[in-house]
């Protein structure tokens, strides 16, 4: 049987979600969690976005698969239904800076990752000494000059359709850079701390980041409102371009279809994206 995982986590002391020998992920920490609950091997685990060392989630999804006569043995004497006994046990085996949220049985044509629609982050950032809380320093970036939250709008416009993000992302070998970016737009909270929404269908390599900094840089007045579009169109890493720290940067949701189109979303998903005309 397939289940689906909702879980969340600080990302600060995680070198991102996937498994690497020697160094604490999420992905490892949930494996052996999930191992230590239902007495196997480590089992595979997929999740929908893998998220940078150092960012945070509310809304990740995974999925594994788990013979069903495992799962109910894992129960043990619990009177619980062998899915919320595994919910249960699961959080008390994991760090505190990792939680599960939901388990639930899915239909086999659920992924994780390709069936999603869409993945939606936030980048959060204190701009003025008022909206700085040192409760929050892991989680919302200290920008020491004053930001226009009009002028980030601005800036983020020309970014949103379907493009050729390579300006934004570390090439991968065979892997495609267009993306359709659904959302960049910008809100001050009543706190003052500026708040960035960022959707699309998926993100490449250090995407959010990469146009977040190049965005940041348009709204306190070092480059002209134009320069994020020019950036993009030239589909090529700029040097001037800052990624973002990590640490303002948040999964927050992950959207999918009714089960009825999870098999067909997951098979275009996997088919390359074409190539885009830009047009400066």
């Amino acid at each position: 049987m397939r289940i689906r995982i909702d879980l969340a986590y600080d990302g600060t002391d995680f070198h991102g979600w996937a498994a690497q020998p020697g160094l604490r992920t999420v992905q490892g920490v949930l494996s052996d969690a999930l191992a230590t609950s239902l007495r196997t091997e480590a089992p595979q685990v997929v999740c929908a976005g893998r998220t940078d060392t150092g960012v945070h989630a509310r809304g990740q999804v995974a999925h594994t698969d788990v013979a069903a006569d495992v799962l109910a043995a894992s129960a043990g004497r619990s009177t619980d239904p062998p899915l919320e006994a595994l919910l249960r046990r699961l959080n008390g085996i994991l760090p505190p800076d990792v939680r599960v949220r939901r388990i639930a049985e899915v239909s086999g044509a659920f992924d994780a990752r390709f069936s999603a629609l869409s993945r939606r982050y936030a980048y959060r950032v204190a701009d003025a000494p008022a909206a700085v809380d040192p409760l929050h320093r892991s989680h919302v970036l200290v920008w020491p000059r004053p930001l226009d939250e009009a002028v980030l709008d601005a800036a983020s416009a020309p970014l949103v359709g379907h493009h050729d993000f390579a300006s934004f992302c570390k090439q991968r070998e065979g892997a495609t850079t267009v993306r359709v970016l659904e959302e960049l737009s910008w809100v001050r909270r009543a706190d003052g701390v500026l708040e960035a929404t960022v959707r699309a269908d998926a993100f490449c390599h250090s995407q959010v980041r990469a146009m977040v900094g190049c965005v940041l840089a348009v709204g306190e007045g070092r480059r002209p409102v134009e320069w994020a579009g020019e950036v993009l169109h030239a589909r090529r890493r700029d040097p001037r371009v800052a990624v973002a720290p990590a640490r303002g940067l948040t999964l927050e949701e992950v959207v999918y279809p009714v089960d009825d189109e999870l098999a067909a979303r997951a098979e275009l998903t996997r088919a390359r994206r074409p190539a885009v005309d830009v047009t400066p």
